[in-house]
């Protein structure tokens, strides 16, 4: 049996007392109105247990509007907002699905499928994507992708002044999110490259939002960034890094909205959970805490790591996976309030991210790649040597200047003469396209390796080697799998051991071609 712990859960409120509602000879329209509404949530918070918090359930709490009249607008419910939500969504799939009936050949008299046609192609639709998401369904991705060769390998799309620490992309893959050393956070379109920078309020501005003053012997705020992560609405980025903050950015205006303190030490990785605005940060401070980006406020923090957290992932359901300098991989199950711990055979894990609910990816410091399974505490598969030290010049080239393993020696992303130290062959990140079995890793040996995980946990197997010179310190699939994007730079993303001259700050895009 695994290592299961209870978690602690603290949750005190954001202002440390409940306001009081005095009595009146008459009855107020504003109380009565929502006191159903307030004892739901009474008994809710009465409950021991973590309850779900899925963005559909938060409703607007705002004061309905009074009218001239006096009578004052009934707000939308829960209920309402649901269903709002879901017509909209059926007519966004009702207009894929004619879409798709305009690009095929099998239409009616009337130029179009009956409605009862296309409403059962659309339940298709949903059905799939559910079990996609649910991970009971596994897209078959790895066998489709292209030799890489036919295509032009690493370009560079967005360019940083220091090593890119984080790399995101939007849920509609149209857009990406990029942050360096220096604090420079980029929005970058996909298409284009077109680029948009973030900028840094004042710090008056930073302590109006919640920011507090700089802690320890650090007398000025630094802008250095550790993470990024954006929210599945698009309407949120979080970042967070060595000032002790996650800060939240307002996508469309690209201005700072909120600071959230907590953390003792710097925040090394954030994680929102898909289809919500629940956000997940991890700390050296061991700790991972939870907030709630629409709310601004805190929620919980969770215990169990005994050293630095240094990568943190997170699905549809209220599942957090975490590894840690403590050679440990957490599973947290925030319900259950329970954890399951793994742990790493006899190296040091650093990143770690999802195959589905049950399975998941880890990079070792020893140049591994472990595939683990919920139901065993150690790795069902270790990919040992994942990412060697190459000695100069041992990539086999044709005649015409090709790469075996799938770019052109003329690229801007050249392998480099001198690899470093041992610690580039340290596994810094991993990717798993989601709802696929197509996986990739990232180190700083030269090559980002793509690999084919096999149905039923059969195994994990390579299939290209795509050269990038510099420590690839983080990497995002395009949910379609049609791109891969990775952040590059001269030195890793935690630190400053080690350094790779021949290398770029910046991020770089790999088309992937499926048959």
């Amino acid at each position: 049996m695994m290592n299961r712990k209870k978690f602690r859960n603290n949750k005190p409120t954001q202002n440390g007392h409940k306001s009081k509602r005095f009595k009146s000879d008459k009855p107020d329209p504003f109380f009565d109105g929502d006191s159903k509404r307030r004892r739901k949530i009474d008994d809710e918070n009465d409950d021991d247990s973590i309850k779900s918090s899925d963005s559909d359930e938060y409703d607007d709490r705002n004061v309905a509007a009074v009218d001239d009249g006096g009578q004052s607008e009934e707000e939308e419910t829960a209920a309402e907002k649901r269903k709002r939500v879901a017509e909209a969504y059926l007519e966004k799939m009702r207009a894929a699905s004619r879409r798709e009936e305009e690009d095929g050949d099998e239409v009616d008299e009337r130029g179009g499928k009956e409605d009862g046609d296309r409403d059962s192609l659309v339940a298709r639709m949903l059905q799939a994507q559910q079990l996609e998401d649910s991970g009971r369904v596994r897209r078959l991705i790895a066998s489709r992708v292209k030799d890489p060769r036919k295509t032009e390998g690493f370009r560079v799309l967005v360019k940083h002044r220091q090593s890119v620490t984080a790399v995101v992309l939007s849920e509609d893959d149209s857009k990406g999110f990029s942050a360096s050393k220096d604090g420079y956070i980029v929005q970058w379109d996909v298409d284009t490259g077109k680029t948009e920078t973030y900028v840094w309020p004042s710090e008056e501005v930073l302590k109006s939002h919640g920011a507090k003053d700089p802690q320890g012997r650090a007398k000025k705020r630094s802008k250095h960034i550790l993470a990024l992560a954006v929210s599945s609405d698009g309407r949120y980025l979080a970042s967070g890094g060595f000032d002790r903050h996650i800060h939240l950015w307002d996508t469309h205006t690209r201005e700072h909205i909120q600071a959230f303190p907590g953390h003792k030490g710097p925040v090394s990785c954030l994680t929102f959970r898909q289809g919500t605005s629940e956000l997940f940060s991890g700390s050296y401070d061991r700790t991972i805490k939870i907030w709630n980006a629409e709310d601004r406020s805190y929620i919980t923090t969770l215990f169990g790591h005994q050293s630095d957290v240094l990568t943190i992932d997170c699905l549809r359901k209220e599942r957090v996976l975490t590894v840690g300098r403590d050679r440990t991989m957490h599973l947290w199950k925030v319900p259950e309030e329970s954890q399951l711990v793994f742990r790493a055979p006899a190296s040091s894990l650093e990143c770690c991210c999802f195959i589905n609910n049950d399975e998941f990816l880890s990079g070792s410091d020893d140049g591994s790649v472990e595939h683990w399974s919920v139901l065993r505490k150690k790795p069902l598969h270790i990919m040992k040597n994942a990412h060697p030290l190459l000695a100069p010049n041992t990539l086999d080239v044709k005649p015409n200047g090709d790469l075996l393993n799938g770019s052109k020696g003329n690229q801007l992303y050249d392998v480099p003469e001198k690899l470093g130290t041992s610690a580039s062959s340290w596994v810094s990140s991993v990717a798993v396209c989601r709802g696929s079995d197509l996986a990739a890793s990232g180190a700083g040996n030269g090559v980002v390796r793509l690999w084919q995980i096999e149905d039923d946990a059969k195994g994990v197997q390579p299939l290209f080697e795509l050269p990038l010179a510099g420590y690839v310190n983080s990497l995002a699939f395009a949910k379609s799998g049609k791109f891969l994007v990775a952040g590059v730079g001269k030195e890793p993303r935690l630190g400053r051991w080690g350094s790779l001259p021949a290398a770029r700050h910046g991020v770089a895009l790999h088309p992937l071609q499926l048959s």
